[in-house]
């Protein structure tokens, strides 16, 4: 079974999200309008749990999954689902660009870090992301930080979150950080090789 037709009716919330991404960064807008219209947009895909196929929602045992659904052929923007099997975590890292993250099925915890003489200092309290709920990251907009450690918040099953960024994140060059504040330079990439079709229309030429 192919992606296209692996959930054949659901495929058009992402179409419809993207589209509505595009137009949106095609009138370049300030980064705080992509947080605050992009971060809407998002909010409205993640609060429907049924468009994600089983293949991009597939944990691993050994660590967190990265899957791309969508890069913007300019790179402007990728669209990837995380996916955390039970008690999975990220080291401390960073961005480098804008980012919206949104829950879509289970829980997860985001702590924020800044850097305090010689180590990383957490932010506040880590905020617990439910099903709809969209947090952002950047390194530049006021109020908000690059650098967090995320966390599934279930030891007993899976958490996913659709994550957006402004770049094809899976080649940018970041950063992890240890508890001394050092850093270690990473290329993400992605944990899938192959893009799942959301395109085709054939089956259903009356959806969006």
């Amino acid at each position: 079974m192919t992606a296209s037709t692996a959930a054949p009716l659901q495929w058009w919330r992402l179409r419809q999200f993207i589209g509505g991404l595009a137009h949106l960064l095609d009138q370049k807008p300030s980064e705080q309008r992509i947080l605050c219209e992009g971060g809407d947009l998002l909010r409205q895909l993640v609060s429907v749990d049924d468009w994600l196929p089983p293949q991009y929602a597939q944990p691993d045992v050994q660590r967190y999954q990265q899957f791309l659904l969508h890069a913007d052929s300019g790179q402007r923007f990728c669209v990837v689902s995380f996916v955390w099997g039970p008690g999975q975590s990220t080291p401390v890292h960073d961005h480098t660009v804008w980012g919206l993250i949104g829950m879509l099925r289970g829980a997860e915890y985001a702590q924020s870090f800044a850097a305090g003489g010689d180590a990383l200092v957490p932010v506040g309290e880590a905020v617990r992301l439910e099903p709809g709920t969209v947090e952002a990251v950047s390194p530049t907009a006021a109020g908000l930080h690059d650098v967090h450690q995320v966390r599934n918040a279930f030891a007993d099953r899976t958490s996913i979150s659709i994550h957006v960024y402004g770049a094809n994140i899976g080649a940018v060059r970041r950063s992890v950080y240890q508890t001394d504040g050092a850093r270690k330079l990473f290329i993400s990439g992605y944990s899938n090789t192959t893009l799942p079709n959301i395109w085709d229309l054939s089956a259903n030429p009356a959806l969006p």
